[in-house]
């Protein structure tokens, strides 16, 4: 079982993407097994309630959530909520996927005021499928990065100590 590192954004210079990158070194430096999916890679169509389901990358994309030790998402924040591709990845794959697993949550965002963004995808997961969310959540904005890297001092601490939170939640709860 590794960590799932799930970029969620389909921009190409993503802040959210270069912090999933970021938090992956980490743990790989800690020796942890990690796996990557990034949605920017994926042609998944938009979920309908019917047809999408049974689009040739929703099976992999369920058993590779599901067989993942635990997931950080790395999302964009886009008019104060998460992208649509992260909330479609999530209606797509459902609780096959997603029941009982641990999730932290990476946010990139273009001001301090959404800070509480990912709490209507967190109670979603919570409530329908008994998911762990990690009570840490990094949370930057633009003037955190520079030339495609993490630059902020406490944003680099804060994805380190996500990273050590989400493993102890998962050695302690798998």
């Amino acid at each position: 079982m590794s960590i799932l590192l799930l970029s969620c954004s389909l921009k190409p210079t993503s802040h959210s993407r270069v912090m999933a990158r970021q938090a992956q070194a980490y743990l790989q430096s800690k020796e942890v097994a990690t796996s990557w999916l990034d949605l920017q890679d994926e042609d998944l169509p938009f979920c309908d309630g019917g047809s999408a389901y049974a689009h040739r990358r929703v099976e992999p994309l369920k058993q590779m959530i599901a067989g993942a030790k635990a997931v950080i998402m790395a999302v964009p924040i886009y008019n104060f909520d998460i992208n649509a591709a992260a909330k479609n990845l999530v209606e797509l794959t459902g609780r096959d996927a997603w029941t009982d697993q641990i999730v932290g949550f990476i946010c990139a965002a273009g001001g301090h005021s959404s800070y509480a963004s990912v709490m209507g995808l967190a109670g979603d997961l919570m409530l329908d499928f008994r998911t762990l969310v990690v009570p840490r959540f990094v949370y930057a904005t633009g003037e955190a990065f520079k030339d495609g890297q993490v630059v902020d001092e406490k944003i680099q601490g804060r994805i380190e100590e996500l990273c050590d939170e989400t493993l102890r939640l998962a050695n302690a709860l798998r």
